[in-house]
């Protein structure tokens, strides 16, 4: 008896095991936990969405159209309640007051946050390429913007560390404000650990927003895996002194913040695009990057892009003008500060 019971107590357990199985089989499966968290670069239920594209340094123009948008009232302060704002990038460069327009935008997510709101900030090239120390499209305002009682000392100081053959060749060219900047926006920096935290690439609802655009290699990544794999060679780079030419996702032609083809491909290009956002699952992509010489947003592929520079630098564009692009219950509705327009409507 005492070894009959133990196996009877088995073999039940083992049937009621298997009746368990084959029930719990026939019952429709619940995804896993993980499949219905959002990624962090994903953001749903959104009721409006504005965007805006390629400030450089335009800092009057740019609070002008946010306020036109109803983003910010008259004393720049969050005005857009629950309204999630995305600026794509290239805030700095070409123009004198970009770190006017990093400054107010970095005020503009607390007042945001707490009225529902966001701001979404993504990367651009010239934030990559200013903290990576590419100082070539830098405006002689802005490096005003960083000149100290200070600067003159600053700059001797490290001429004199130099061997001759450097001095000669640096320091007659090195502005004052050049070596304020490249601390402010290297890692660790004011700016340059703000930046870092940023993505380059959200969804909203479904569509995509990113600088440049997702080529048909890297549109096989997740959003938050090209926000890692940015960040982590933004990291990399910026620790090493002497870095060689990127070839990734930073630096590639074919990266997020450089590509250009969903602005210049033709319209053969559609069934890729198709794959592309197919696996982004997203029904449309807004993008900046690539100016519009005509200073109007542009439609391409039915409504499937959306091309958002405009050329709000005067001293870059002189024809370029202000836009937003707001996006609401399904109608794209481009802004500029004379008139609105409506690019693409829910088909009924």
């Amino acid at each position: 008896m005492s070894t009959r019971r133990p196996r009877r107590a088995r073999l039940h357990r083992i049937v009621l095991g298997t009746f368990a199985a084959v029930i719990l089989a026939t019952l429709p499966s619940a995804p896993p936990a993980e499949a219905q968290k959002l990624r962090a670069c994903e953001y749903r239920d959104v009721e409006r969405v504005v965007a805006v594209a390629d400030v450089h340094g335009a800092y009057d123009r740019y609070v002008e159209i946010l306020r036109v948008a109803g983003v910010i009232d008259g004393r720049q302060r969050w005005a857009g309640g629950r309204t999630h704002f995305v600026q794509l990038g290239d805030m700095v460069d070409r123009g004198p007051d970009s770190r006017k327009v990093l400054d107010f935008l970095r005020g503009l997510e607390d007042g945001a946050r707490r009225a529902g709101g966001r701001v979404h900030v993504l990367l651009g090239n010239h934030e990559a390429m200013r903290m990576l120390g590419d100082m070539r499209y830098v405006s002689p305002g802005e490096y005003e913007a960083f000149v100290t009682s200070e600067s003159r000392e600053i700059r001797q100081r490290y001429l004199q560390k130099l061997t001759d053959e450097e001095r000669a060749s640096v320091g007659a060219g090195m502005p004052l404000g050049f070596l304020e900047m490249r601390v402010a926006f290297g890692r660790g920096g004011e700016y340059g650990n703000w930046l870092h935290r940023l993505d380059t690439v959200i969804r909203v609802n479904d569509v995509l927003f990113l600088h440049g655009g997702l080529s048909p290699e890297v549109a096989q990544m997740p959003c938050d895996a090209i926000n890692d794999t940015v960040r982590r060679e933004l990291t990399t780079e910026i620790d090493k002194t002497r870095a060689a030419p990127l070839q990734s996702l930073v630096a590639s032609e074919n990266g997020p913040l450089w590509y250009r083809g969903m602005t210049k491909e033709p319209d053969e290009f559609m069934p890729k695009l198709d794959e592309i956002l197919a696996l982004q699952g997203a029904k449309a992509v807004v993008v900046g990057h690539t100016v519009q010489q005509n200073g109007r947003i542009l439609k391409r592929f039915g409504g499937k892009v959306f091309v958002l520079d405009t050329g709000m630098q005067p001293a870059y564009l002189p024809t370029g003008r202000a836009s937003a692009l707001e996006i609401k219950g399904g109608v794209f509705t481009a802004i500029y500060t004379d008139r609105r327009e409506v690019l693409l409507e829910p088909q009924k």
